[in-house]
């Protein structure tokens, strides 16, 4: 009886020992546009996020994966998710648009109604969901970065991102509220009331310290 119970033990504590061995990484799929698709370049956010995990000591438990293309608004993610994000079976993945959606119907007529907006944006969530995958949702940045609501679109970017908050919450989502950070940020250190060169290259596209703010939010929402 006692060696059987030895050896039961042992069997026991071994089968413990695999399952944290096989512990396998957490896939997150970061989901968007021209920024996502800087993102997984050097100094970009997802690139400086990977390195912060690494620093860490954490690059065991995730994986991160680009899946942005430039100009992309609501309705592509919607056409192309199945391709660039299901088929790769991610445990979370981060939605990061909108600014398109906004800044393209005043630049190219192309935008996306504030109505469509909403109804693209649950189909893609809900069909992530269906998968299994956790959905973190973000709001878009800036365009513009003047403190003050003066920027052509800011109008059109509070409504759209306070729409995405009530969504994240009624929906039980992970949120990234971007729009918020960078805009407090830019109150902070944008006295001279600059359009870009803050967070921003461009105003829209992000910079170093704009990359470094955007992966350590990313972070806190991953955890």
């Amino acid at each position: 009886m006692g060696i059987k119970l030895t050896l039961l033990t042992l069997f026991i504590a071994c089968l413990f020992m695999m399952s944290f061995r096989g512990e396998k990484k957490k896939k997150v799929v970061f989901f968007g546009d021209s920024i996502t698709q800087a993102g997984v370049q050097k100094g970009g956010y997802i690139d400086v996020l990977q390195n912060m995990i690494a620093e860490k000591g954490a690059s065991d438990k995730f994986e991160l994966n680009g899946a942005g293309i430039g100009g992309n608004k609501i309705y592509d993610l919607y056409l192309r998710m199945e391709k660039d994000v299901l088929e790769k079976k991610p445990d979370v993945v981060v939605i990061w648009v909108g600014v398109n959606d906004v800044w393209h119907k005043s630049s190219f007529g192309t935008g996306t109604d504030f109505d469509k907006f909403g109804g693209f944006y649950d189909a893609v969530v809900k069909k992530i969901q269906a998968t299994g995958a956790k959905v973190i949702v973000v709001t878009p940045a800036a365009i513009g970065e003047k403190s003050d609501f003066s920027n052509a679109q800011d109008g059109d970017l509070n409504a759209y991102s306070s729409w995405i908050r009530k969504y994240a919450k009624a929906n039980g989502l992970g949120l990234v509220d971007l729009r918020t950070i960078f805009h407090d940020y830019s109150v902070t250190h944008n006295p001279d009331n600059n359009a870009k060169g803050i967070l921003t290259t461009d105003g829209v596209h992000l910079n170093e310290k704009g990359n470094a703010l955007v992966a350590e939010e990313m972070w806190k929402a991953l955890q």
